[in-house]
């Protein structure tokens, strides 16, 4: 059976404030079971639930994903590495727009910013013959 740990415990070692952990728990991110004297106590395996809402929360994914995310693995059994390797998958995809979304930025740093022109819709570097107008208002760049 597991060991039960205080949400102190549980914060001193996830790292996650206190506060933050009852908030997972009000969203269903997390459970407890509640002590005799009414204290919360965590099961051990909590941890790697905390670990994957860090980290989720870090590529992006909203509390709402994540909820979704989480319901995904057993209830019945701690998740294997199998079952975490899965969910994780199709992060990769997430991860590779925002690499190509930042790389985007940083090219716009230093040519568009730093051409001097400031105006895209006659700008020949990043938007020939307005190329972005004719896609429709706002900033098309970003939206695809």
């Amino acid at each position: 059976m597991d060991t039960l740990l205080t949400i102190s415990d549980i914060s001193r070692r996830s790292g996650v404030a206190s506060s933050a952990l009852r908030f997972y728990e009000e969203r269903g991110l997390i459970a407890s079971e509640r002590a005799g004297s009414g204290h919360r106590r965590y099961p051990r395996s909590v941890l790697r639930r905390i670990a994957f809402i860090v980290f989720a929360q870090r590529i992006g994914l909203t509390l709402e994903e994540i909820g979704a995310e989480l319901a995904e693995l057993p209830a019945d059994r701690v998740p294997t590495r199998g079952d975490w390797s899965r969910l994780s998958g199709e992060w990769m995809k997430r991860i590779d727009q925002r690499i190509a979304d930042l790389q985007r930025l940083r090219s716009g740093l230093t040519e568009c910013i730093g051409c001097g022109c400031l105006s895209i819709d006659r700008c020949t570097l990043a938007n020939p013959a307005d190329a972005a107008g004719r896609k429709g208002p706002g900033p098309r760049y970003w939206q695809e």
